[in-house]
């Protein structure tokens, strides 16, 4: 270390005598952890005990192991490369997506017996397709995320048995969308009430913004809007409850919009008015008279059962949470409704001058690219309510 050990007394049997010299250069010149890793590779040539070196090193032998099989496997070169950070599969997007669409599925689409993720199980079926994440980076991935493995139970996983089936269906509907088709992710956002909400705002020094805990709310609103896909346009209405009658409102008011197009697919959870028998005869009588009256056929896609996080207008609806509905202090209910309506209408306009799928670009700081994936959490646990 003080430059005193004549260098021709230093000798690697077998090894190129410049190797000896960046060691001794490291050793003189750089930061702590290269003069260690290079002390350690010189005393251990020269006989000393390993005990000694770790003492005086203040290591333990675990860290002088991966300080010298480097250099007898490799050079100099491999002992000071910078190692690979393991949290670096934070930041990589295939990894994340490969976590969170097998966290969707059901484990007994893997031959599991189970009815939620065990994490030895996740573990070993993700490392078969080929991800060699660990529990840990597991853990950060859907930490950062916003997400908590207690959740899921309710929020990340499907119990459907059709999953993969429904999943397939609604692939292959979007793989062959024609011009003349129209695809539609539908959904409701409410009821919420209209009243001072909290969220991030920026303050000056020494002041906090406060929100009452209980306050008088001005009234409630229901939104039911509708994502088409192929043009990136939401059309949306305000709904007195949730129930069969608004999702044939929907339908009908599609009908009327999307009157060119010669059929429509409807996609939305299996919430029970989505999927009730009044609702499928009005589709049928609907269908029986289409031809005649040169109105689109209408045909379902229902989502998995549990799976609204697949449904891609719960993305939007986080933007719009976001952008309006979080900070906000509207005056009445018809000033709330005048800002969605605002919200909505330079959305549409946006994508009407820079036309678009519904894919990697969407609006503002909506969660997930609105596009089908398997993968996608599209209702916000931070934003979204």
């Amino acid at each position: 270390m003080q430059g005193l050990l004549p260098v021709s007394s230093i000798s690697f049997e077998g090894r190129d005598p410049g190797e000896i010299g960046e060691l001794l250069r490291r050793i003189r010149e750089c930061r702590l952890a290269d003069r260690n890793k290079a002390l350690a590779v010189i005393a251990r040539r020269q006989g000393i005990l390993s005990r000694i070196i770790c003492r005086f090193l203040g290591i333990d032998r675990k860290s002088l192991r991966r300080y010298l099989r480097p250099f007898d496997q490799g050079s100099t070169a491999a002992l000071f490369s910078r190692q690979v950070d393991p949290s670096r599969d934070l930041t990589n997007a295939s990894t994340k997506q490969a976590v969170f669409a097998l966290l969707h599925e059901p484990p007994a689409n893997r031959g599991i017996n189970r009815t939620t993720w065990k994490m030895a199980d996740f573990v070993r079926v993700l490392r078969s397709q080929g991800y060699s994440a660990c529990p840990q980076v597991i853990r950060r991935i859907t930490k950062a995320a916003g997400y908590r493995w207690r959740k899921a139970r309710t929020v990340l996983t499907s119990k459907d048995p059709a999953y993969t089936q429904k999943l397939t269906h609604i692939r292959s509907i979007l793989s062959q969308l024609s011009a003349e088709e129209a695809f539609f992710s539908i959904d409701e956002f409410g009821p919420f009430a209209v009243k001072t909400t909290g969220g991030r705002s920026l303050m000056p020094p020494g002041e906090q913004r406060v929100v009452p805990q209980w306050q008088r709310s001005k009234g409630s609103l229901i939104l039911t809007a509708a994502l088409e896909r192929s043009t990136n346009q939401v059309t949306h209405f305000y709904s007195r409850a949730k129930n069969t009658a608004e999702m044939i409102r929907t339908m009908d008011l599609l009908v009327e919009r999307y009157a060119h197009c010669r059929k429509l697919y409807l996609s939305w959870d299996a919430a029970s008015w989505h999927i009730s028998r009044r609702l499928g005869e009005h589709i049928e009588e609907h269908n029986a008279t289409a031809g005649s009256k040169c109105r689109p056929l209408v045909e379902t896609a229902p989502l998995p059962a549990g799976a609204q996080f697949l449904n891609v207008i719960e993305s939007v609806f986080s933007g719009m949470a976001r952008a309006i509905i979080h900070n906000s202090d509207y005056g009445s209910i018809d000033a709330a409704k005048a800002s969605i309506n605002r919200y909505y209408e330079e959305r549409n306009l946006h994508f009407q001058q820079h036309p678009r799928r519904a894919g990697k670009k969407i609006w503002g700081k909506e969660r997930e690219c609105a596009v089908f994936n398997e993968g996608n959490n599209c209702k916000d646990p931070y934003y979204y309510r």
